[in-house]
C-alpha cells in the first residue's frame, strides 16, 4: 500500500480546515471534471473521540452541513457553480485507499491483510506513520505492520 500525503489531493488543503471546523475530518475528496460540470465526491469522519448526541457516525444531517460549508469555496476554486456534489460517511467497512488515511481512524477497530503471513489481521489502530501502521490485536499483543506488506485494509464495524 502506498503512503501519499492526503495534501497531495487537489484542494484538500483549502476545504480540510473548513471541514474540521465542523468537528469532522476530511478523509477522501475527489473532484471528477466532466463536460458541463464537475462532480465531486466528499468522504467525511468524526474526530476521534467526537460524537453528538451519543452517536459515533455521520447522519444526513452532518453531510449537509458540510455541504453547504465547502460548497461555496469549492466553485470559487474551481470556477464554476456547477457541481455536482455528493457528501458522504466512510461506510461501515471502509476499504482504506490510501496509507495516509489510517492516522484518521486511530482508535478504530480495522483488519490488515499482511502479504507476508498471506491472511487478515485484526485488530485496533494504535498509531501511523509515513512507513507503518501499529495494531492491538484481542490478546492485547501489538503488532506493526510496513505499508510495503499491507495488501488492503478495511475499518471493522464496531
Amino acid at each position: 500500500m502506498e503512503y501519499n500525503s492526503l495534501d497531495q489531493m487537489p484542494h484538500y488543503k483549502e476545504c480540510a480546515p473548513l471541514v474540521e471546523s465542523l468537528g469532522y475530518v476530511l478523509v477522501e475528496l475527489r473532484i471528477v471534471p466532466q463536460k458541463t460540470q464537475h462532480k465531486v465526491l466528499v468522504v467525511i469522519s468524526r474526530k476521534a473521540g467526537a460524537s453528538a448526541e451519543g452517536e459515533s457516525g455521520i447522519g444526513i444531517s452532518d453531510c449537509a452541513k458540510v455541504h453547504r460549508l465547502i460548497e461555496p469555496r469549492l466553485e470559487a476554486l474551481l470556477n464554476t457553480k456547477d457541481l455536482y456534489m455528493e457528501v458522504t460517511s466512510p461506510g461501515m467497512e471502509r476499504t482504506i485507499k490510501n496509507a495516509a488515511e489510517f492516522s484518521l481512524f486511530a482508535g478504530r477497530m480495522l483488519r490488515v491483510w499482511d502479504s507476508d503471513v498471506t491472511e487478515w489481521i485484526p485488530g485496533k489502530l494504535v498509531t501511523s506513520d509515513d512507513k507503518s501502521v501499529t495494531l492491538e490485536k484481542e490478546d492485547s499483543s501489538v503488532v506493526t505492520i510496513p505499508y510495503e506488506r499491507i495488501a488492503k485494509a478495511k475499518l471493522l464495524c464496531e
